[in-house]
């Protein structure tokens, strides 16, 4: 039957999930797609939206592990890391309620996975996770392509732990 495996990629105006179920034949794409915020709502209301919608997704498909991108700061934009840590951390809590395990990974970590360069842009990771998954057409947008991309590291990850503990 195969593992579930949510990748989300946070984002205050658009935040992409995807599931991937594992499974000896490979990667399969269960669910992707984005919740839209309005951007013009006080950041209160839009992390109550981005809790509902992504609450919404895990109960729907009760994903084992949830995977998400770490917190990437640049010292020219110190705002922009702190507001998405609200969203970050919404996200984690909307996992924790429904006791789900959270793994985090860097985004070099993501893209060095994905591409064998840690600094890909965002075409050669979409055109990456359309190759790797078999997909017909370039993920769109870009945010499905990076929340497939998190969930894809996060399936390898959880392989690799699920092969250590047969070895035990």
């Amino acid at each position: 039957m195969g593992t579930l495996v949510c990748g989300i990629d946070p984002g205050l105006g658009t935040t992409g999930y995807a599931v991937l179920r594992t499974g000896s034949d490979g990667l399969h794409v269960i669910d992707a797609g984005v919740c839209r915020f309005d951007k013009s709502l006080p950041l209160e209301q839009r992390l109550v939206a981005i809790d509902r919608d992504l609450s919404c997704v895990l109960e729907e498909h009760r994903p084992e592990v949830v995977a998400v991108e770490e917190l990437y700061s640049h010292y020219a934009h110190p705002k922009t890391a702190i507001l998405m840590g609200h969203a970050r951390g919404v996200i984690l809590l909307a996992a924790s309620k429904q006791g789900i395990e959270v793994r985090s990974y860097a985004a070099t970590h993501i893209k060095r996975h994905l591409t064998g360069n840690g600094r890909a842009n965002k075409a050669q990771v979409q055109r990456a996770v359309q190759t790797a998954l078999g997909l017909l057409t370039l993920p769109e947008p870009p945010d499905v392509a990076d929340a497939l991309a998190i969930a894809m590291c996060g399936a390898a990850d959880l392989r690799q732990r699920h092969q250590v503990e047969a070895t035990r």
